[in-house]
């Protein structure tokens, strides 16, 4: 049994101590915001939060979770409020979406860490997120949109 803090909320799961915490949302927790791109921690299709910090899910196993605060696409917020949420949306971000959580999530921590970042800094802090569509250019201006939108906060 493995405890674990998914979302502020306190649970345990019975896995094997090296089940990649990405199939122990999905499987055994049902938040299936977070995607499974590649299992090599390459795409970031799969990427969450580990205390705050942009993580690979899918190669991040369970056993080296104890007291850390996992924060899902499902726990930034419960009605799409967070500035980037809200920011993907009015810009018509996703084409297919399947890598917008991770990209949402990417960019919710480099927004955390750098509150007015520039084009150069959300490309470094975007670079291990691959989107197949192309939608490079929307996302970099959501970013932007969702630092002005928290600036005004």
């Amino acid at each position: 049994m493995f405890k674990l803090n998914v979302n502020g909320k306190d649970t345990e799961v019975d896995v094997e101590p090296d089940t990649p915490l990405l199939w122990v949302l999905r499987d055994t927790l049902g938040l299936t915001g977070t995607k499974f791109g590649c299992g090599m921690a390459l795409c970031g299709a799969c990427t969450v939060h580990l205390d705050g910090q942009p993580t690979r899910s899918c190669v991040t196993p369970v056993s080296v979770l104890g007291g850390k605060k996992i924060t899902t696409i499902e726990g930034l917020s419960a009605d799409a409020s967070h500035p980037v949420q809200k920011a993907w949306i009015e810009l018509d971000v996703p084409q297919c979406g399947y890598c917008q959580s991770g990209q949402i999530m990417s960019a919710a921590a480099l927004l955390a860490q750098n509150p007015q970042p520039s084009d150069s800094d959300i490309d470094a802090a975007m670079s291990g997120n691959i989107c197949r569509c192309g939608t490079y250019q929307r996302i970099r201006a959501a970013i932007h949109r969702a630092a002005q939108s928290r600036g005004s906060a």
